[in-house]
């Protein structure tokens, strides 16, 4: 399981902890079926990090190999995810933890309803990991310090993993891409596109893709792609300025890992060709939207990989807008959602009676509400 950072520097491996959890490089697909359906010559690419690992896929498999390195580094025994009930952070700590010899648990707190969420959360109920919940997003700093305390605590991560030494995760996935173009798997793209919830993986990407720019590798200065990051949760936790700051930090952390050999990008740099697009996100976090929606019908009706209504589809809309615009090409999407089925039930009874009030609650309501005609 290659990790192409690593590879670029092989001394890294000695100063960053990494526990193997996916199966990179992840493979690249075209998206000419998407284009002929169109009616359009635009040419369009798929890299499909959403079959990462095949326990559960998406972008939070390559986080989590840098954040349970450095869990397991430091004598941890357990693993806290934080997020929303529907979060693919908790779900995939849970799924992923045990495999590191981690326990896993979770914090959480109440989002909209929708199928999305309501699947996620039942299968983190149904996977044995330790769950708490909070009665709103803005206890959630206040939790994260109540339950990192004591001898026992368990290594708590901030949502999404969005942290510098998380976003090496997705650093390395940008020089992966470069080493994809450079052996000729598919021509460089001019515009990667990819949904932005907790912006970790944008923020990754884009020290990536620039150090695959000065490095060479499959990109140049000149040919570096745009990234178009299409928000799935609203500003101001996708502002620009926010993703830009994490990017900042990252690059500054590989700068001091690899002892001065990586260079040190500023914020102009990193900005350069750099884009927040919030015209896909509908109603909100969680919600579909209706550019999603045709988005994800297209993929159904092509056999394409199935895409998620509040996530992937999303992203998919943009893609499909650039090629219906004629955008300059070719356009890569980056699908991030995990599109492996979500497991079946393995608590017992006895443990079922553990999941918190605010959690059971949530799913009894969300059941009834996506029984009702028109669910979200």
């Amino acid at each position: 399981m290659s990790f192409a950072l690593f590879e670029e520097l092989p001394t890294l491996e000695r100063r960053v902890a990494r526990v193997a959890l996916g199966n990179f490089p992840t493979p690249i697909e075209s998206l000419a079926p998407v284009s002929r359906e169109l009616g359009v010559s635009g040419e369009g690419w798929v890299k499909r990090d959403d079959i990462s690992s095949p326990s559960y896929g998406g972008n939070k498999v390559r986080t989590l190999e840098l954040l349970f390195g450095e869990a397991r580094a430091a004598g941890y025994e357990s693993v806290m995810a934080t997020g929303a009930f529907g979060s693919n952070h908790a779900l995939a700590t849970a799924l992923h933890a045990p495999r590191a010899s981690l326990a896993p648990r979770a914090l959480l707190f109440p989002q909209a309803i929708s199928k999305a969420a309501f699947s996620n959360l039942r299968a983190l109920t149904w996977s044995g990991a330790r769950l708490s919940a909070l009665p709103h997003w803005s206890a959630l700093p206040l939790g994260m310090a109540w339950f990192g305390r004591g001898a026992n605590a368990p290594y708590v991560m901030a949502p999404g993993g969005a942290t510098p030494l998380g976003a090496l995760g997705y650093v390395s996935a940008g020089l992966e891409l470069g080493h994809q173009v450079a052996s000729g798997e598919l021509p460089a793209p001019r515009r990667v596109i990819v949904g932005i919830g907790s912006t970790c993986t944008s923020a990754g990407l884009l020290v990536g893709l620039t150090l695959a720019a000065q490095l060479r590798r499959g990109f140049t200065p000149e040919t570096l792609p745009w990234l178009t990051s299409v928000r799935v949760s609203p500003w101001p936790i996708t502002s620009r300025f926010r993703v830009l700051s994490l990017a900042v930090r990252t690059a500054r952390l590989l700068h001091q890992l690899s002892e001065g050999k990586l260079p040190l990008f500023t914020r102009a740099q990193l900005g350069a060709r750099f884009e927040v697009d919030g015209r896909y996100l509908g109603p909100g976090y969680g919600e579909p939207s209706a550019a999603g929606d045709a988005a994800e019908a297209l993929w159904r009706s092509l056999s394409l990989p199935a895409l998620d209504g509040t996530y992937s589809a999303k992203a998919a809309a943009r893609v499909i807008a650039g090629l219906r615009a004629n955008e300059p090409g070719p356009l890569l999407f980056w699908s991030t959602k995990s599109s492996v089925p979500l497991p079946t039930r393995r608590a017992e009874p006895t443990e079922q009676e553990q999941i918190p009030p605010r959690i059971r609650d949530w799913l009894r309501r969300a059941e009834r509400t996506l029984a009702a005609p028109h669910a979200p």
